[in-house]
């Protein structure tokens, strides 16, 4: 998303595509690094939707939300980073004006779910470990899929009108260039609704979850003591929900680690500066490889995950009744 404002006047100067200025090998091997990546999002987060819809087990509010992470990121390796990564890598956009339109509202969208995605997974948490009992009587799978769904639509109508207002569907385009037109009044909108108030709420919330875990963990250890007798099930129940949440926070704190920078940047360098282009196309590539690392950090903390790779890569997902197998 381009928070700086821009006036089409500036924007719509003469360009043209520069020659290559390197071999055609680098060319051929910045294009296959190109697609490893792609390759690597979208099947990460193919296994991941796969995991999470397959398995009954898995449709949880936390997981549905990871679902709706997953689906998101899947759209970021499918389309959006192809089709910046080839912009890059020419120093000129390529793929024509439809698709520039397309790229525009693919590239907003995923980003405007993905952080919503991700402050309501900060509101899941708190809620589970705030309010226990409120949270399994009131929280159930259809709510959360109707947050999620809510989400989305929302995202779709929000973005769409950002973007036609500023008028980035008009058929005249700079050629060689793909840059969405947002003027001052749209980007402080833009600013708040996507960057600040989710941001803010996700930082709030889960340095709540953490010093109610931290509370949790320190109550428990001193009624073990007096009671030694104390139920081994409720010690799951207790340890589950707090590794949980620390488990989502490494997942929250990776994602706003990859979206500071992209939006500091974007506030900060004006996208007339020309000199600083190739600065601000780092941060949006590292807001993007947040889409190809979610899976990686599921890999590696998510023993459901674990498992549920095991049994689609040995096939037995195509067995009879395999969503009722275990997986935690």
């Amino acid at each position: 998303m381009n928070l700086t404002a821009l006036n089409q006047t500036d924007v719509c100067q003469e360009y043209w595509c520069p020659e290559r200025s390197v071999s055609l090998s680098v060319y051929v091997i910045l294009y296959v690094a190109a697609a490893a990546v792609s390759l690597l999002t979208v099947c990460g987060n193919l296994l991941v939707i796969i995991s999470v819809s397959h398995f009954k087990q898995l449709h949880t509010p936390a997981n549905i939300l990871i679902l709706s992470l997953a689906v998101s990121s899947l759209l970021v390796g499918v389309f959006v980073m192809p089709l910046h990564l080839s912009w890059v890598i020419e120093s000129c956009w390529i793929s024509g004006s439809v698709m520039c339109s397309a790229l525009k509202i693919v590239n907003f969208q995923a980003t405007s779910v993905s952080v919503h995605t991700v402050a309501l997974i900060a509101v899941d948490r708190f809620l589970a470990l705030r309010s226990p009992f409120l949270y399994s009587e009131k929280i159930s799978p259809t709510v959360i899929c109707i947050a999620t769904l809510f989400n989305w639509l929302f995202s779709l109508f929000y973005n769409f009108t950002l973007l036609f207002v500023n008028g980035n569907f008009a058929d005249v385009t700079c050629p060689g260039i793909c840059i969405a037109i947002i003027d001052g009044v749209s980007s402080l909108i833009d600013l708040i609704v996507v960057f600040l108030v989710p941001c803010t709420l996700i930082i709030i919330l889960y340095t709540h979850v953490f010093v109610i875990a931290k509370k949790h963990v320190t109550a428990i250890r001193a009624l073990q003591v007096h009671n030694s007798t104390q139920s081994s099930k409720n010690r799951v129940g207790d340890k589950s929900e707090r590794k949980a949440a620390i488990l989502l926070g490494i997942l929250v704190i990776v994602f706003l680690l990859c979206l500071l920078p992209y939006y500091i940047c974007s506030l900060v360098i004006p996208y007339s500066d020309d000199d600083l282009f190739h600065v601000r196309d780092v941060t949006v590539m590292i807001f993007f490889l947040n889409s190809t690392i979610n899976p990686i950090i599921y890999a590696l903390f998510y023993p459901w995950f674990k498992k549920s790779l095991k049994l689609i890569f040995t096939f037995k997902v195509f067995n009879r009744d395999s969503s009722l197998m275990n997986v935690l």
